[in-house]
Order: C-alpha cells, then structure tokens, then sequence
C-alpha cells in the first residue's frame, strides 16, 4: 500500500478544500507513491516525534498542526522547523497536516469532544458560506437515467439527510454537425431538434472535478452542454464549531467539573457564574474567540472554546459561561479519531498513535 492511498481516503472524509484561507493542511514533504510502512499519529509535530517515527519504522506521520504554517525563508542550524524537517527528509518520512478541515466538518475533531461530554444532537456553529456548485446539464431523454445516476454516484445531489437529489425540465436542444463531427443523433449539416431534459444538481465544491468527469465519461454527445453555477446558500455539514445539547440540565460547576474530568484539563479559566442550568453547549477546539457572538446567538449556556485572552472574558457578558479548556487538552482526542479512521479502513499496516506529550503549557 502506497501512502496516497491513506491521503486519498482521508481527503475523502476530511476535503482540502475545507481548510481555512490561513492554512497549510495536506502532504507537505515526501512522497505519496511511497510505499508505506507504518504511520504514527500526532497532535503537534517535535524533533521527539519525528525520531519515535523513525524508532517504530513510521514513514508517515500525520499531525493535525502542520510544521509549515507561517511563510518560512530559511531553514538554518539550531530551529526546531529545521531539525525536523531535515530529520524528516533524510529518513524519507512523509509529513501530512490535517488541520482546519478537520475542524470544519459535522463529525470532526469536535464532534468526538461533543461525544466525550456526552452532548448529543448538534449542529455546525457557524456554518460555511458558499462551498456549494451547481450543475446544470442538458442530456437527451433516452440517457437520462444513465447520466443522473453518474452524478449521484459522483456525490452530486445531497441537501441535508437527502440524496440523489435533481431537479429536471424537459424541453428542446437544436444543433447542426458539420465538419469532422461524428453526432450521436442527427444528421451531418442539417439542423436538428433533440428532446432532452436539463438535469439540475448541487454539489460540494471540491468534488468539481469528479462530478464533471462523470459527467462527461457518461454523457453520449461529442460536445456536452453544462452550465456552473457558484451558490451562496450556506453548507450546515461543514463549517466552524458545533453547537448541542446535554440529555438532562447541570449545575454549572458539576458540568465543568464534567469537563475538567473528560478531557483531563489541569484547570479550566471561565467567567463568572451565572447559577442557571447548563443544557445547551458551543464548543471550538483550539482558538474559537471569533465564534462567540455565534455561541450567543445559538443561545449556549456554556461556549468551550481555548486560548482566550484577557479581553475575550468581557465579549460573553453576562449572556453565556465562557470558559477555556485548553488548547492541547480541547484537540488532543485527535489522535484517536484519526486511528480509529484510519483502522476501520486499513488493517494490514501499522497505525500508532505517538506515546509524546507535546503539550508545551505546564501548570505550577
């Protein structure tokens, strides 16, 4: 097994192209027709990480913080990038980041915190903004279902729990061939009237190429006519943070103490109580400070979020318990949620989750 073959399935469940603009998810060195040999499974990337991979002959590793994030000139002696990534390149260690992607996806990194707390029946926070497309493409009747199919097997037409979702006009297509072309109805240099229907679908925005491809492998004319269309509805599968709800109202300090509990928090900052039950709760793995106003209009009673700084405390008000978890603690079950993706897919090579704590905050 090659190590494309792990990135094509998690970019099948994770996309790219939902990282955020300031990202750097993906392969960043190696190659992906390397043969794997084993893959290690990590938070933060560190020259302890790197060399436990080697150590456990690890040629893949895969981290939610990518090593490259910031633009980087130059790679000299004694920088932690640069010992890392030149251990990583002389032992031909592959490096992939799964990042903000990760995070903005309906069963992500936040989602398994959700189950942790045991808060079921979320939904996306903020829900992302124009990551839709819409095919509109003419077909004649006899091959309809044919091509309707393709796209549907190509992830085209879903809305919410729904799929195989079209809508579709029947009407009427004119053309002439002339020249070299070889028409799939009609007649060489007469014009002709064709039934077809316009199939409508809507689409994921990085699945572009593969509904296309479809598409066209399965349209019968020479030519085929689609129109795309860029939508601004908004996309509740995908987007930043999740919001839910507790099976039964908590006091404020037993839900937190809940939470120190489940994530082993060392200690949880937070405003100032406000004696009403918790019930509803927002939650932003790592730094989720611009999605309080968000957390207010959903309505949370609680918004677990990390690295809030001084002035944040003050944006809640006294609309909401605000309070930081941490930020290795919030995104630490990263690692299990990769390996348990990982195993239900492949079970013929080595998938280890790193035994280093690379959490760098410690706690007097």
């Amino acid at each position: 097994m090659k190590i494309k073959d792990v990135i094509d399935h998690l970019e099948s469940e994770v996309p790219l192209s939902f990282q955020e603009d300031y990202d750097n998810a993906g392969l960043i060195t190696g190659d992906p027709e390397w043969e794997i040999t084993g893959a290690l499974l990590c938070l933060d990337l560190t020259e302890e990480v790197i060399n436990e991979a080697v150590r456990k002959h690890c040629n893949l590793i895969i981290a939610h913080h990518p090593i490259l994030f910031h633009g980087i000139k130059k790679l000299t002696p004694g920088k932690p990038q640069t010992i890392i990534l030149t251990r990583a390149i002389l032992t031909h260690t592959a490096i992939y980041a799964i990042h903000t992607n990760l995070d903005n996806i309906l069963e992500g990194l936040n989602a398994y915190v959700m189950n942790t707390l045991a808060i079921d029946q979320y939904r996306i926070l903020r829900p992302r903004e124009e990551s839709l497309l819409k095919l509109v493409a003419f077909c004649p009747l006899s091959q309809v279902e044919k091509v309707r199919n393709a796209l549907f097997d190509a992830g085209a037409g879903h809305t919410g729990n729904y799929d195989q979702c079209s809508f579709n006009i029947e009407g009427t297509g004119t053309f002439r061939a002339y020249g070299k072309a070889n028409p799939f109805v009609g007649e060489m240099n007469k014009l002709h009237h064709e039934s077809e229907v316009r199939i409508e679908v809507i689409f994921q925005n990085h699945l572009r190429d593969k509904v296309i491809t479809a598409l066209i492998a399965h349209h019968p004319y020479e030519e085929v006519a689609y129109d795309l269309y860029p939508l601004s509805n908004t996309y509740t599968k995908a987007g930043a943070g999740l919001v839910g709800s507790l099976s039964r109202s908590m006091p404020e300090k037993e839900f937190l103490e809940q939470v120190k509990s489940a994530l082993q928090c060392s200690c949880i900052r937070h405003t100032r109580l406000r004696n009403i039950p918790i019930r509803k709760v927002a939650l932003c793995t790592g730094a989720g400070s611009f999605l309080i106003p968000d957390a207010i209009r959903a309505g949370a009673d609680v918004f677990l979020t990390a690295d809030l700084k001084y002035h944040d405390f003050f944006l809640s008000g006294d609309q909401m318990v605000l309070a930081d978890i941490g930020h290795y603690e919030s995104e630490k079950g990263v690692k299990e949620w990769l390996y348990a993706k990982l195993i239900e897919k492949f079970s013929t090579f080595a998938v280890l989750i790193s035994e280093i704590n690379t959490n760098p905050v410690n706690y007097f």
